[in-house]
């Protein structure tokens, strides 16, 4: 029989494998619930074994330090502490006083001798500061005579000048005595006699002997070493790093352990915890720093005697100090009691859950394809035998339901398709509307009357951001003189236009009153007449009814012009200067009337003047959506102003579509030019 359930075509492998996708979710939700919780398990075990590993682990960087610590002590203190003795030996004294005295050598050199055996290498050195002669005795040589007499301007004598420049009692010092031959350890204590400088004395340890005596160690990312209170390297077993002559304070030493650390935070670190050993001597400081590309431990002890720091850099993760064989075994385990606890929720899955779904899949499929009167399997009383009774309430609701649905939908297309019809026609009606108002918005302009009386002597630059708009341009014939002007209604679109209806009605009744040849006159009696509409209309206040406007009357006869503005500038220019006539502050239609003068101009042949609403100011574009401005502006007619009319009123365009650059349009746009070069009767054409 067909499995009802599987998906067409599916053969016995897929359908096995696709019954056994329940059995996957949930094994892979118990895997991601076992995951989940072995996370946090996980960081805070890694957590608290870092902590227990860097704990332990600075137990043992301190224990290796003060194993370092007092290796170095105890013999090197005895080889300082004999030098100081030497220095201190009122026959060196004698002898250093007196060089030559054949006497005072002899009982000097006996008691060297002494200080040979004593010595840890059996060695010694005398300078004598008055000669500058250099004395050395070893196992090979009694030291009898001078091996070399030091000069201030040798380099390899830096270090006894140095010395007895910046030192008052004693330095050790990593170099190499290029007379002897020899690279050691040299511990240089000053003679005195009384407060006076007279030489030095001291011995050396070699310094090969010395890092494989006190700095070797054989523990596995443990590097010791030994550095002066500048950070000047004195001990290391990678000799490169060791800085020769760098405790003699000589001006040329070589850079510091501080200096080899480029990490700013480890470099501060180090310096801490160097100053805290020095407060603290006897207790170790200790301090985390990036070394050799690594993050180490290092613990700082300070020997107050020597004035050495004795470091010792343990790198955690190289050194040996924790057993880690138990990780691996436990991993395992976990593992072991993961994959059990997998194969134990699987089977139980699979019996309690997956078998009974299964025979109720097979009903619901045949649901599923529309077979609502299909039999359901009952008789279970937990939640799958709830869930089979449920789809059986639900085969029936959904057949009521989708014969119900159909017949809704049925009727809702219907209702849609007729409304979409209405919206459709009184779409149309609105666009014809607008359309047809806008044909009415041009018939008030006088674009006939001004190319008749004026000719080329204008060009209009008219462009409204919708189809009508707030915008609008004036002419008024008088004989050979005019009137001509912009106006800016308040708003743009529809209300606009209806403004201009209103604003061309003021000026029109305000031109038959006081005649054209006062612009200031017309600006006075129009905004009488906006008021008297607006209080008689009975307007709310909340409408905005003022109005911007420039009127400009051309007296050609007397080559003079008379403007007045409301908000708006006259801007003249000769292609060289530009000059702006301003208007009055206050708008037409506000709340307090204003008061407009006429300004008396002269009409030169070589100007252009212009007339522009703030709808091209204002226009937004350039990269940052900046407008136009006045400053652009200005640019534009001084730069376009010798042009001839026709031309300019392409210029403008272009400029205005270069600079806009897809930024759509804020507002209305009008911009009124002229220019007369001619005589007055040669106007008409």
């Amino acid at each position: 029989m067909k499995d009802l359930n599987a998906p067409a075509g599916m053969g016995i492998p897929a359908i096995a494998a696709w019954r056994l996708g329940l059995r996957g979710k949930s094994m892979l939700a118990l895997l991601s619930a076992c995951l989940i919780a072995l996370l946090p398990a996980t960081l805070m075990g890694r957590q608290a074994l870092n902590g227990i590993r860097e704990g332990i682990g600075m137990a043992y960087a301190r224990n290796l330090n003060e194993l370092s610590s007092q290796k170095i002590l105890a013999p090197v203190s005895r080889e300082l502490a004999l030098s100081l003795r030497l220095a201190d030996s009122e026959f060196v004294r004698q002898w250093m006083g007196d060089e030559g005295n054949e006497q005072k050598r002899r009982l000097l050199f006996t008691e060297m001798d002494g200080y040979r055996r004593a010595f840890r290498d059996h060695s010694w050195f005398l300078v004598v500061d008055s000669s500058l002669n250099h004395y050395f005795g070893d196992a090979g040589q009694s030291g009898q005579t001078p091996v070399e007499t030091l000069k201030a301007g040798e380099k390899k004598d830096a270090w006894y000048f140095a010395s007895m420049r910046k030192i008052d009692s004693f330095n050790i010092n990593a170099d190499t005595d290029v007379a002897v031959n020899q690279t050691k350890l040299w511990f240089n204590v000053v003679v005195k006699d009384g407060d006076r400088k007279i030489g030095l004395a001291g011995t050396g340890l070699d310094l090969t002997s010395f890092i494989a005596d006190f700095l070797a160690s054989d523990a596995a990312g443990v590097t010791p070493m030994i550095i002066d209170r500048k950070g000047v390297i004195q001990a290391h077993r990678d000799t490169s790093l060791i800085v020769m002559n760098g405790g003699s304070g000589a001006e040329n030493a070589a850079p510091t352990l501080l200096t080899l650390i480029g990490d700013v935070v480890s470099r501060h670190a180090l310096q801490k915890a160097m100053q805290t050993a020095e407060q603290q001597a006897g207790h170790p400081t200790t301090a985390w720093v990036v070394l050799d590309g690594k993050r180490q431990l290092i613990v700082d002890s300070f020997i107050p005697e020597l004035q050495w720091h004795v470091l010792t850099a343990v790198d955690l993760d190289a050194a040996r100090f924790l057993d880690t064989g138990w990780i691996a075994p436990a991993v395992v385990a976990v593992g072991l009691l993961l994959t059990l606890l997998l194969i134990g929720f699987s089977y139980a899955v699979d019996v309690l859950v997956l078998r009974p779904l299964h025979r109720l899949q097979s009903s619901a499929r045949a649901m599923a394809a529309g077979h609502y009167d299909v039999a359901l399997p009952t008789g279970s009383t937990d939640e799958i035998g709830e869930l089979s009774q449920a789809f059986a309430i639900m085969a029936d609701r959904v057949k009521r339901y989708t014969e119900e649905l159909e017949r809704k939908v049925l009727e809702r297309t219907a209702a849609l398709e007729a409304t979409h019809r209405e919206m459709a026609t009184a779409h149309k009606k609105l666009g014809d509307s607008i359309d047809y108002a806008s044909l009415i918005q041009r018939a008030i302009l006088p674009d006939r009357q001004m190319l008749r009386l004026l000719g080329p002597h204008h060009c209009i630059f008219w462009q409204p951001r919708d189809t009508v708009g707030g915008d609008f341009y004036v002419f008024r014939e008088d004989d050979a003189n005019c009137l001509l002007g912009v106006v800016d209604c308040a708003g743009h679109g529809v209300p606009g236009a209806l403004m201009t209806m209103l604003a061309r009605a003021a000026i029109d009744h305000a031109l038959s009153e006081v005649g054209p040849r006062s612009p200031a006159a017309v600006l006075s009696r129009t905004d009488a007449s906006m008021r008297a509409m607006i209080e008689d209309g009975q307007m709310a206040k909340a409408v905005a009814t003022n109005m911007d406007a420039g009127l400009v009357y051309i007296d050609r006869s007397g080559r003079r012009l008379l403007f007045a503005g409301a908000k708006i500038s006259l801007y003249w220019s000769d292609g060289e200067t530009v000059e702006e006539v301003t208007g009055n502050r206050r708008a037409l239609g506000e709340r307090k009337p204003g008061t407009y003068a006429d300004r008396d101009l002269p009409l030169i042949p070589d100007r252009t003047y212009y007339l522009t609403t703030d709808g091209f100011l204002d226009q937004a574009g350039g990269e940052h959506g900046f407008g136009f401005g006045k400053s652009r502006f200005i640019a534009m007619i001084r730069h376009h102003a010798k042009l001839d009319l026709a031309l300019q009123k392409l210029a403008i365009a272009e400029t205005l579509a270069r600079y806009q650059d897809g930024h759509p349009q804020r507002d209305d746009i009008t911009v009124l030019s002229f220019r007369f070069d001619d005589a007055p009767g040669n106007t008409k054409t």
